[in-house]
């Protein structure tokens, strides 16, 4: 966002810009709400990334697993070609 898209900043304590009680009430609310609201984003975007992780791994695992036990298996080592047939006559 660039200067021209926000409000520009005033000054409260100016005497052309003085607040009343109510309005400085409104803003205390609304700005106990929104780091309530913040607060909240948090909490889900932890969780979030802590699943987030714990499929990583174990998708790696299982993955990890697979290659490890295919690398054991030998019934193919042994596996002997068949003849092939000799040529019709």
């Amino acid at each position: 966002m660039d200067d021209g898209e926000r409000m520009p900043k005033i000054n409260v304590e100016k005497e052309s810009h003085k607040l009343t009680n109510i309005q400085k009430e409104y803003m205390q609310r609304i700005h106990h709400q929104n780091l309530t609201r913040v607060q909240k984003w948090n909490q889900i975007r932890r969780r979030n990334r802590f699943l987030g992780a714990t499929l990583s791994v174990f998708v790696v695992s299982i993955y990890s697993y697979t290659m490890w036990a295919i690398k054991q298996e030998s019934f193919l080592d042994d596996f002997n070609e068949p003849e092939k047939l000799k040529a019709q006559q």
